[in-house]
């Protein structure tokens, strides 16, 4: 009888244990982790340039985050469904961070983004069903009633085709990184994994500029080019007619300079030499013009080849960075 009342006991407190283990695995899975982990110094330098406090960098060191090349980056992230503001993929709790490197110094800040919008995956798993309710409501409600950067809502539209069942998840990490003026609620939420969140947002609105502003300069070359375009249509079809008109007038000067009617003839060559001055002004201006039109055309093309060109930079699926 003492036997099976030790048994039972025993059994009790191996249960408890287990019970006790199980639901503190995860502090020491993460200890293992981070064990004998030691942050590269480019890995390091990402954590303090996002500002992550200790538990974010916690969260995004237990993946031992890697800045890969295409190749590799491709190899780790092959189903990689991130937007391509965002180049990294988290393979899940402690299975892995990877960034793809972007080295173009006018996209100084990509890398920064995309740490801190996988760590915040990393984040968002970790929180209770409680605490993901909570933080759930509260990221909906900024995306119903708050979010005005259409940047940002392009990409969630985009999310929601390709991931509409992480829908919050995503919205955890982009309006985390990217948005500039969160409510005081999220605000205050963030606030546990960077000290400054607005360093975050301000390396997104630092890089996007470089293609707003290349988005900007082409729809103002656009705008110029379809003014000249009905310019120099309209100035065409004029000149066509012009000499239309003056072929018909030298054939009637013609025949009365051969009929001897040199009154008639003579009355007409001030017209005619009238016209001729107004047909050559106005083809030096259609010269004008479509040289004008040329130039920004070329401007234009330009503009956009740097912009296809940050593109490519930002595309860790594309082979080479040659313009098409």
């Amino acid at each position: 009888m003492k036997s099976r009342k030790l048994f039972y006991g025993i059994f009790a407190t191996l249960m408890v244990l287990n019970i006790a283990l199980w639901f503190g695995r995860e502090p020491i899975l993460d200890w293992q982790a981070l064990r004998t982990y030691q942050a590269p110094s480019a890995i390091s330098k990402l954590a303090s340039d996002d500002t992550m406090t200790d538990k974010a960098q916690k969260y995004f060191y237990i993946n031992h985050p890697s800045i890969e090349d295409r190749t590799n980056f491709n190899k780790h992230c092959p189903n990689n469904s991130e937007q391509s503001v965002v180049l990294g993929c988290f393979l899940g709790n402690r299975a892995g961070i990877y960034l793809f490197n972007v080295s173009d110094p006018e996209l100084h800040g990509v890398e920064q983004v995309t740490a801190a919008h996988e760590m915040l995956h990393q984040a968002y798993q970790r929180l209770s069903s409680a605490e993901r309710i909570k933080v759930n409501n509260l990221l909906e409600k900024y995306y119903t009633d708050g979010l005005t950067d259409s940047g940002i809502k392009d990409q969630i539209k985009l999310y929601q085709k390709s991931e509409p069942d992480a829908m919050d998840d995503e919205m955890h990490s982009l309006f985390g990184t990217e948005a500039t003026n969160l409510s005081p609620e999220l605000e205050s939420y963030y606030k546990q994994y960077f000290s400054k969140r607005s360093t975050v947002a301000a390396f997104y609105t630092s890089y996007q500029s470089a293609f707003t502003e290349r988005k900007q300069q082409i729809a103002d070359y656009d705008a110029q080019l379809s003014k000249l375009k009905p310019q120099i249509n309209s100035l065409e079809s004029s000149l066509e007619q012009q000499k239309s008109a003056l072929n018909t007038m030298q054939s009637q000067m013609d025949s009365y300079k051969s009929s001897g009617n040199y009154d008639a003839y003579n009355g007409l060559v001030p017209v005619y030499n009238a016209k001729v001055n107004t047909y050559n002004a106005d083809l030096e201006l259609l010269k004008s013009k479509i040289a004008t039109y040329n130039n920004v055309v070329e401007e234009r093309n330009n503009i956009a080849l740097e912009e296809q060109t940050l593109q490519q930079h930002l595309s860790s699926k594309l082979q080479s960075t040659s313009a098409q």
